[in-house]
């Protein structure tokens, strides 16, 4: 019997990465208008910046970058092309703003996708180099022990992770770590609800295999 896993919710890293997505240039002019706030939801905000409102597009970057974000780094294991990932998928959704559909995917749903696609280019694009070759990202020594416990369980589920099958890992990461609900990672994958539900379920399944011979030294036990 595999052991029980419980999938840790902290989100590790790529926030300070995004927050240099927040220099790049957004398209657009800036018209006279009140201010966006957080109050405003995704499709508010996008309307906006279709608008000419590019303070609503830096709102909305800033909140929907760092998930696409993380989803990219966990499909490339390479925070530069994660980065170029999620600047195309950004772009892509400014290009688009002015045919946005009310009541369509929701913006973060439509660029979890993008991602996805993108990302499984670049992947298809590197299949002959070696899963291995790139190396373990390195974690700064933690002064404290429960730090250190964190960290290495953080990288041995991403190393789980990595192994795999792509499908599998999106659904595993939307899920688990990212919080989506079946119905939106459906629509990422392009798949049904039962499919992304079986995903889920083989995905969690093979990480419990892989790192139920790790328990004591990842500190489980």
């Amino acid at each position: 019997m595999g052991a029980q896993l419980t999938l840790p919710l902290k989100r590790v890293g790529p926030e300070r990465a995004a927050a240099r997505l927040l220099q790049c240039h957004i398209p657009g002019e800036t018209v006279a208008r009140m201010p966006p706030t957080e109050d405003h939801s995704d499709e508010e905000l996008l309307n906006r910046y279709a608008g000419g409102d590019a303070a609503a597009a830096r709102v909305l970057l800033a909140r929907l970058s760092p998930s696409v974000l993380r989803l990219a780094r966990r499909l490339l294991d390479d925070p530069a092309e994660a980065e170029d990932v999620t600047q195309e998928a950004m772009l892509r959704l400014w290009q688009i703003a002015p045919e946005w559909q009310a009541g369509a995917a929701r913006p973060s749903t439509w660029l979890y996708r993008v991602a996805f696609n993108l990302a499984t280019d670049r992947l298809r694009r590197r299949r002959s180099v070696a899963l291995d070759a790139e190396g373990e990202p390195e974690h700064p020594a933690p002064a404290v022990l429960d730090a250190l416990i964190a960290a290495e369980r953080a990288r041995a589920l991403d190393q789980a992770l990595a192994t795999l099958p792509e499908r599998q890992r999106v659904a595993v990461v939307l899920r688990h770590i990212e919080g989506l609900a079946n119905p939106e990672i459906a629509e990422v994958l392009g798949v049904g609800v039962e499919a992304v539900e079986s995903l889920t379920a083989r995905g969690k399944r093979r990480l419990a295999d892989l790192l139920s011979g790790r328990r004591a030294e990842l500190g489980f036990e």
